[in-house]
């Protein structure tokens, strides 16, 4: 028997008694399917929002940043399906969630026909300690692959978050944007002169930390924003 087929056989009797569950429904997932089963990832709430100008995405950031577009894959709610999922990649050691969000995320947007004028893909920033913590920044698994599915370069070495915040979860709107000004600076305005940014979180909120990202990345010359985010909150 080659090698090939014990390392197959060894996968199947760990899938019998050990089988992979579905993050929805809790069912064994089959072949081909990773984090959630057909049914339960066509659940997942898609705001539709790619080809649609003025959406809730882009009014949020109306008036604030100037920006080409922005969208949001899937609305956030309270014990929803989506929130379980940022959770499990937030808190739980989960980046497999991230890389499964982050292909449909890419399909939906490719799908639209966006994200053929982008030049970098540039995730949110987790301070240095609270991304030891964790173990990885959660919006850099995202936008890893969405880039490698779109076939746009990523970078997480150029914009940094420079100060500590306090989580934002129970601040007011003009709290979260007094907490995160100036908590983030860019180090090299040349690499991204004249370039199309798009900006990759995970949810979108009062979008107070998006806004600081945006404002840091703007001081290079001829930069243009567009905004992305897994969830959208509702």
């Amino acid at each position: 028997m080659s090698m090939l087929s014990l390392y197959e056989l060894r996968q199947g009797f760990t899938h019998l008694f050990y089988p992979t569950l579905c993050d929805g429904c809790r069912k064994p997932l089959v072949a081909g399917e990773q984090v959630m089963c057909i049914g339960c990832a066509d659940q997942l709430p898609e705001t539709g929002y790619h080809a649609m100008p003025g959406n809730e995405t882009e009014v949020r950031f109306s008036g604030r940043i100037p920006f080409v577009w922005a969208t949001s894959y899937a609305w956030f709610t309270t014990d929803g399906l989506l929130q379980h999922l940022l959770y499990g990649l937030k808190y739980r050691n989960r980046p497999d969630i991230g890389t499964f969000l982050g292909r449909r995320f890419a399909a939906s947007l490719h799908a639209a026909g966006r994200g053929g004028d982008i030049d970098l893909i540039i995730p949110v920033p987790l301070h240095a300690s609270r991304q030891a913590d964790r173990g990885y920044n959660q919006s850099m698994v995202i936008a890893q692959d969405l880039g490698s599915d779109l076939g746009i370069p990523v970078s997480d070495t150029l914009l940094h978050r420079v100060r500590y915040t306090e989580s934002q979860t129970s601040k007011t709107r003009q709290e979260r944007a007094e907490n995160m000004a100036g908590a983030f600076s860019l180090s090299d305005a040349a690499a991204i002169s004249g370039k199309h940014i798009l900006i990759i979180d995970d949810v979108l909120t009062t979008g107070a930390t998006i806004e600081a990202c945006a404002q840091a990345l703007l001081a290079a010359a001829g930069v243009r924003i567009s905004i992305a985010t897994i969830g959208i909150a509702v």
